[in-house]
């Protein structure tokens, strides 16, 4: 699928970032993913425990994908409804929810990269000395007097 027909799909929704990635895409707003578009031109959006309800209301499935150990259900995006490509006012409601999504799983995303990336830009105490490397400096020292 195209970006301009993909902007052109989700214009009520308002503008979406379109990355490359896996072979498909994924649209972000705000820095959020929330869809994943596949090569066959398929959409998926993102859904958790107070959307999922509506896609299997629907007969939808959650995306999935082969794998050397058989499939595997990534149930954090589910198929959108085929009616969504011929109506963007409905459509933009369903991207509203999967932005939503994304959002509440940012809110709980734990916050401890931040204070993983500050601690290893703060300085690091010197390694102490083992004994041979002391021995070594002070064998050095004293060759350089003599």
């Amino acid at each position: 699928m195209d970006a301009d027909v993909i902007r052109d799909l989700f214009r009520e929704f308002g503008p979406v970032d379109i990355r490359r990635m896996f072979g498909g895409v994924g649209l972000f707003v705000d820095g959020l993913m929330i869809a994943i578009i596949t090569r066959d031109d398929t959409i998926y959006l993102k859904a958790d425990e107070a959307t999922i309800a509506a896609f299997e209301s629907e007969g939808l499935a959650p995306f999935s994908y082969n794998t050397k150990h058989g499939e595997h259900k990534l149930t954090s995006y589910w198929r959108m409804p085929e009616r969504l490509y011929d109506d963007t006012e409905e459509l933009a409601r369903w991207a509203r929810d999967a932005h939503a999504v994304a959002k509440r799983k940012a809110a709980r995303a734990p916050r401890s990269n931040k204070l993983l990336n500050r601690a290893s830009t703060e300085k690091r105490a010197p390694k102490a000395r083992t004994a041979r490397s002391a021995a070594r400096k002070t064998a050095k020292k004293r060759t350089k007097r003599n």
